[in-house]
């Protein structure tokens, strides 16, 4: 009962952690009104949302090292501090520069905090428990990002004549509970288990040189491009195919989101019953039918039945590619982590070839570059067996 008790004591702020790190999707609705403000370009206004893919793959395996230098709470709580920084420069103004430099933060803070808050929770829930654990944090992380639009649109029509705010009162809404986060966890002792020795650069890379590390770390590339894939892709598909506006289309993007949610809400009760391989095979030939019914449909009601599966299918394949690489190598988690994190740059990667592929063949070439993804994870699924 004492050792559930403390279980519990430790769980929670790392958990409010976990909503810390969903503060980095406000940078969506947030580029919009910069854009608005100040005016912007297309281009100009689409380097902010860019920059959170670039520093995870600047930061993220320089965190695993650091991780064996300083321990991985104290990791996390610097990148809560550079989060809480990146969140109060907004209160001062709104300038091009101000918030370039507030997203950089912001993005940096993000990938510290993604690199070492994952291994930070196999500290507090250990074994056949860590993939939904994580998936569950993957739905604490999404609350916060459904919250970001709504705290800023209720700034920009309720503005504060004292604060001059508006929407910028989303920023320090979301500082004080990134102090909070700050402060509960500095309280919260976890024990760590300590690294056989401090690692350089050279031995996380190694690292993908064993198997099974190499198909997780493609995995999760390919997870978090079809889901960037998805969001950028979806309403041009309906725009395309049924000549909707831009307005009607948009709901397409809520659509994923919505499923997506709850695929990690379910996932994390489905996960600790029972294995990551089985929710996998029912995970990925969601999303596998969804793109043969993208790729060969026009009806409506198909194609939104096609997007709620993406959503669903692809929400906790994160969370499974991530355990069950941080269980093939315990010993070396920290290192895991920060590889892992680094995949999320396919978030850059796969926008960009299904940028060609659509200019040459439509929507439909978008989906199929998504669609060599998904084709992956069937592989990946099909050798999770055998690790």
């Amino acid at each position: 009962m004492n050792t559930n008790h403390s279980n519990i004591s430790k769980l929670l702020p790392v958990m409010l952690c976990f909503f810390a790190m969903g503060f980095v999707d406000l940078v969506g609705i947030a580029s919009n009104y910069v854009k608005e403000d100040l005016g912007l370009s297309d281009a100009q206004a689409n380097i902010f949302p860019s920059l959170v893919f670039f520093w995870f793959l600047i930061f993220s395996v320089p965190t695993g090292v650091l991780m064996n230098r300083i321990g991985r709470r104290k990791t996390v709580l610097l990148s809560l501090v550079v989060t809480a920084v990146s969140l109060l420069l907004p209160i001062f103004g709104d300038s091009y520069g101000l918030m370039l430099c507030s997203f950089s933060l912001l993005g940096i803070g993000n990938a510290l905090m993604q690199t070492s808050l994952n291994p930070l929770l196999s500290n507090v829930i250990t074994g056949n428990k860590l993939a939904s654990s994580l998936t569950f944090g993957q739905f604490v992380k999404a609350i916060a990002s459904f919250l970001a639009p709504y705290i800023a649109m209720w700034g920009a029509t309720h503005a504060i004549p004292d604060l001059g705010l508006e929407w910028r009162v989303l920023f320090p809404v979301y500082m004080v509970i990134a102090i909070l986060a700050i402060l509960w966890l500095g309280a919260t002792q976890i024990e760590e288990e300590q690294p056989d020795r401090a690692s350089g650069f050279a031995d996380c890379f190694r690292l993908l040189g064993n198997p099974f590390i190499l198909l997780c770390f493609l995995g999760i590339m390919c997870h978090v491009g079809i889901d960037v894939g998805t969001n950028t892709t979806a309403p041009k598909l309906l725009m395309e195919r049924l000549e909707l506006t831009l307005d009607e289309a948009s709901w397409a993007t809520s659509l994923y989101f919505i499923f997506r949610t709850l695929g990690c809400l379910s996932g994390a009760f489905i996960l600790s019953r029972f294995s990551s391989r089985s929710f996998l095979w029912v995970s990925v030939g969601m999303m596998l039918l969804a793109m043969v019914g993208l790729l060969t449909s026009d009806v409506h009601y198909i194609i939104y039945i096609c997007i709620a599966l993406i959503g669903y299918g692809n929400s906790n394949v994160f969370s499974i590619c991530f355990s069950n690489a941080l269980l093939a190598m315990p010993q070396k988690k920290n290192e895991i982590s920060g590889l892992m994190i680094m995949g999320l740059f396919g978030g850059t990667v796969f926008p960009l070839l299904m940028g060609f592929a659509s200019d040459g063949l439509g929507q439909s070439g978008a989906v199929a570059v998504m669609t060599v993804g998904v084709l992956y994870l069937v592989f990946y699924a099909s050798r999770l067996k055998k690790a």
